[in-house]
């Protein structure tokens, strides 16, 4: 007996194709480039980063009050690059966030400013009036601006009151800031 050719049925394309796709993926090659790939792209950044710390001076601590017209001096702008926030009639020093406060960064529309009206209201502008006693929010926005004061006491350097017009400044010696820093504390 004769035996009949071997018909051979074809196999579906799209495991070809997933074959072909796997082994271009998963070869060692591309394995090896990707993993050159990303310990390149770490070391740029990690390069950027120390350098972006490198350019920033170690700065004295400023412990003073302002008006909002001497806070604008402190956009991040000025040879020193210091960025001061005020919130909730705080000032704070963020210059350790200058990417994000400071110019080019995206909350650099409160570098200078009082971000209170602008973090009450979840939205990225400042107050332009001479001094906003925010007497205007309600109480859901007011309990955001408080956690938001929280928040800065927490991460940043306290610097000094955000005056009020015709309010006079408190003059600050190094003991009496720790001694106001706690007294502040336990006034919550």
């Amino acid at each position: 007996m004769e035996s009949s050719p071997e018909i051979k049925t074809p196999e579906p394309e799209s495991s070809t194709a997933s074959n072909i796709f796997f082994e271009l993926i998963y070869s060692p090659v591309n394995i090896l480039l990707t993993v050159i790939i990303v310990v390149l792209v770490y070391k740029i950044y990690k390069s950027k980063s120390t350098k972006v710390a490198a350019e920033l001076p170690e700065l004295p601590k400023l412990r003073k009050d302002m008006t909002v017209a001497e806070l604008r001096q402190y956009d991040g702008s000025q040879p020193d690059g210091r960025v001061l926030v005020a919130v909730n009639g705080w000032i704070f020093d963020v210059t350790r966030g200058r990417r994000f406060y400071g110019p080019g960064g995206p909350y650099a529309a409160f570098g200078g400013k009082d971000a209170s009206r602008g973090l009450a209201t979840f939205s990225v502008t400042s107050s332009d009036k001479e001094y906003d006693d925010l007497s205007d929010l309600n109480s859901m926005e007011m309990d955001s601006v408080k956690e938001w004061e929280a928040q800065f006491r927490e991460k940043y350097e306290l610097v000094g009151k955000l005056l009020k017009p015709g309010e006079e400044p408190t003059s600050y010696s190094d003991e009496e800031v720790e001694e106001s820093d706690i007294e502040k504390k336990k006034e919550k």
